[in-house]
């Protein structure tokens, strides 16, 4: 046992003992809004625009569908999902028409 390190599941095993890494590593993740606190990519009914909240840096955008109520989230959970309904990917500086709402 002399200078031996065992990563085993014991409390006093030296991987508890250190820091663990993703406590490190800084999040510049924009909050998710509380009606969509459980979904990455939250799309814009008006604009068929899908956002990927995790990777969005501007929240008025995000902070304007929620409060026109026109967000949708998807199941699963994915890009392709939103792309199998029609919407695309929203990138910086893409704009469409609002267009009203069907649902």
């Amino acid at each position: 046992m002399g200078g031996e390190i065992s990563f085993g599941s014991s409390p006093r095993s030296p991987f508890f003992m250190v820091p663990h890494l993703l406590n490190l590593v800084p999040w510049d993740f924009m909050e998710r809004p509380l009606k969509f606190e459980h979904t990455r990519f939250l799309g814009d009914k008006r604009t068929q625009l899908v956002y990927d909240v995790d990777s969005w840096e501007d929240a008025e955008i995000i902070d304007e569908i929620v409060a026109a109520e026109t967000g949708l989230c998807f199941g699963p959970d994915s890009l392709a999902e939103a792309r199998n309904r029609g919407y695309s990917l929203a990138t910086v500086g893409k704009t469409r028409r609002h267009r009203q709402p069907r649902a």
